[in-house]
């Protein structure tokens, strides 16, 4: 769970980024202090994350590789958002997967598939976009800023996560279902 300081949709998303960078730095998803340094960093405007252009790169150090699994049959393109969800036929929202991977996600969400207890192993590339991809629709609903005790009137009637959350999530706690339960089948 995000800490205690994380209190709306715009900071976990922030929180969640800082983490990527985190493991991109080397010291991995245990170091706290660098992960608050950055997740201010990143809240106060004085750092950005990476542009589109640096996540296709990013995407071609590994060519013709699933981004999931690092199979390299079969490969298509995965809608990391699924269209069904209101995700776009655009590059921001989608990555190279094997049929094997896409055919296991299926029409879920990128959290959604991997659960609260992997969602640490989500692959940087495809959460690093999933996670600008949602900030932008957050942006538009104008959700952002929707506080951890406002959840329960204004982000739990909208979402489809409910058993995900009765079964993983404490009252008022932000998890990283908060982010895409709201964009749905």
């Amino acid at each position: 769970m995000p800490p205690k300081n994380i209190k709306t949709i715009r900071d976990l998303i922030f929180w969640q980024y800082a983490k990527l960078i985190s493991k991109s730095a080397g010291f991995g998803i245990n170091q706290r202090a660098f992960q608050m340094e950055r997740f201010i960093a990143l809240r106060n405007g004085e750092i950005n994350w990476s542009s589109t252009v640096r996540e296709w790169l990013k995407e071609k150090e590994k060519p013709n590789e699933c981004i999931y699994c690092g199979s390299k049959d079969s490969l298509t393109i995965e809608h990391i958002l699924p269209i069904s969800c209101g995700g776009q036929n655009i590059t921001d929202n989608t990555i190279m997967v094997c049929k094997k991977c896409n055919s296991g996600k299926k029409d879920k969400r990128l959290y959604e598939w991997f659960g609260l207890s992997k969602k640490d192993e989500i692959p940087r590339i495809a959460e690093g976009k999933y996670l600008k991809l949602l900030y932008g629709l957050h942006e538009q609903r104008g959700s952002l800023d929707i506080d951890k005790n406002d959840l329960k009137n204004k982000m739990c009637p909208r979402c489809d996560m409910k058993l995900n959350c009765i079964k993983e999530c404490k009252e008022n706690q932000l998890t990283v279902y908060c982010l895409e339960g709201v964009f749905h089948k």
